[in-house]
């Protein structure tokens, strides 16, 4: 198999992965999935596609990630790896959207407007 790239986006964060058949090691910026991401439930998020379609063993996954914070940068990931799968075998895709993981989750952070402390808070009204 060669390698299948894919691209996935969740707030600010950017993952690139490149994907291709080996023994389901996951490196994420050059060092291993539990290193970057300590917490359960990120590695939980991040493996889901490949858990769902029973394939977590069989593809070796380098990623390049860039931008936001922990939980935006798994999320990218999650939607990286489900496009990839998905360039891989076209018949996988049904069971992937049922679960959600092909939706690109577009909320960003709204911007800052003048003349306000935020992007919608006023400041404190004074009657006199």
């Amino acid at each position: 198999m060669e390698v299948i790239n894919a691209l996935g986006r969740r707030k600010s964060a950017i993952a690139r992965i490149y994907v291709k058949s080996g023994q389901g090691n996951i490196t994420v910026n050059g060092r291993e999935l539990t290193q970057y991401f300590p917490t359960a439930m990120l590695q939980y998020v991040v493996k889901q596609p490949l858990v769902k379609l029973d394939v977590l063993e069989k593809y070796d996954i380098k990623v390049n990630l860039v931008g936001g914070g922990f939980k935006g940068q798994a999320e990218a990931l999650r939607l990286a790896i489900a496009r990839a799968l998905i360039k891989i075998n076209p018949e996988d895709k049904p069971a992937l959207k049922a679960e959600g993981f092909t939706t690109r989750d577009a909320r960003i952070v709204e911007r800052k407007k003048p003349g306000r402390p935020k992007a919608r808070k006023r400041f404190q009204f004074s009657k006199r």
